[in-house]
């Protein structure tokens, strides 16, 4: 799910771009805001990121890029399809979060006693 909203904020970002300004500033900015969207998940919030700052900052650049796409919604005036995918991308995001913080578990939903003295 989370890829599938990235993609679909560059490609708001991208139409939102496409669709301000004249001609030269529409084509820098259909190309030059995803691009440079991309250029900072890559960096900082990719699971693979060259840089792996701390969470605070991550979050903050998951939100310029994912709330970006929802901003760009709403200033190609889709105010709707804009709320909706804000308020996926946050649920999204929070759910992410919870599930990458707990730990491990066995399959009968205990967490895992492996390698402690009391596992026979």
């Amino acid at each position: 799910m989370a890829f599938l909203l990235e993609l679909a904020a560059l490609a708001c970002l991208s139409w939102w771009g496409f669709a301000v300004g004249d001609e030269a500033v529409r084509i820098l900015l259909g190309v030059g805001t995803p691009l440079l969207a991309v250029v900072l998940w890559s960096l900082f919030a990719a699971p693979k990121a060259r840089l792996r700052p701390r969470l605070p900052l991550v979050l903050a650049v998951k939100a310029v890029v994912l709330g970006g796409g929802a901003a760009a919604l709403y200033g190609v005036r889709h105010p709707v399809a804009a709320v909706a995918m804000a308020v996926i991308v946050v649920a999204n995001t929070a759910v992410a979060e919870i599930f990458r913080r707990r730990p491990p578990t066995s399959r009968t939903g205990q967490a895992s006693t492996a390698g402690s003295p009391a596992s026979g």
